[in-house]
């Protein structure tokens, strides 16, 4: 049986600094639970104002999940998870750096991207929003469970790992005529003041998205371009 403190803190979870003192993080909706526990992330409670086939679920008020909740209308089904230990980064025949991105559903949206593309292996500057933020975990559909975000110092990513850095920015090379380096990582900056100077200024070279005709947006949202950017590299293996 939970108690009233562990609840007190549970619905306070959307709070990173509550995320980072207990080690866990929440996880909403039935498949999405079965998702991470599908990838051997350990579940800390489950919640559910019913029964649930398959699952040890504390049975709670819809009062009490509603506060629990990061949703407008509450699922069936809330869990906490332990937050996983750090793996070890390992580069790939793709790779992808993220800088500065400040908002939760784009960077869930990301992730997602990354399942879909095959890239485990995330990198995050510092300051990117945390992947266990409650809006994260919900716009990444699952996808946070197969894919390893890892946090820190860019450059120090890169020049560990011999990565030439590919930054995107609105007067770069045509992406569909660009060439990635066998060891490359695509860079995609913040929402609204792009990729920092610093790793701007060790850029190999920027690719850009062509727009066509005379469109009256000045660009593209960051998790858009992103999808865009991995699939034609994809698609040209």
């Amino acid at each position: 049986m939970v108690s009233k403190n562990e609840l007190k803190y549970l619905c306070r979870l959307g709070q990173k600094k509550i995320r980072t003192q207990y080690g866990v993080f929440p996880v909403e909706g039935k498949k999405a639970i079965e998702t991470f526990l599908a990838n051997g992330f350990k579940i800390v409670h489950c919640f559910g104002f019913d029964n649930q086939d398959g699952f040890p679920v504390e049975i709670i008020s819809k009062a009490t999940m509603k506060k629990l909740s990061n949703h407008k209308t509450p699922p069936s089904l809330w869990a906490a998870f332990s937050v996983p230990k750090t793996t070890e980064y390992i580069p790939q025949a793709l790779n992808l750096a993220l800088d500065g991105i400040r908002d939760p559903g784009n960077l869930g949206t990301i992730i997602r991207l990354c399942d879909w593309f095959g890239i485990q292996h995330l990198l995050c500057s510092a300051d990117t929003v945390d992947c266990f933020n409650p809006k994260t975990v919900q716009a990444s559909m699952g996808s946070l469970a197969n894919v390893h975000v890892h946090y820190g110092n860019l450059i120090n990513y890169f020049q560990e790992h011999k990565l030439d850095i590919i930054a995107t920015a609105m007067d770069g090379e045509n992406m569909h005529q660009a060439t990635l380096p066998p060891h490359a990582v695509i860079v995609v900056g913040n929402e609204g003041t792009g990729i920092s100077a610093p790793i701007t200024a060790l850029a190999k070279k920027n690719i850009a998205i062509p727009n066509y005709g005379k469109p009256a947006a000045e660009s593209l949202n960051v998790a858009i371009a992103t999808g865009i950017i991995l699939s034609e590299f994809r698609r040209r293996g």
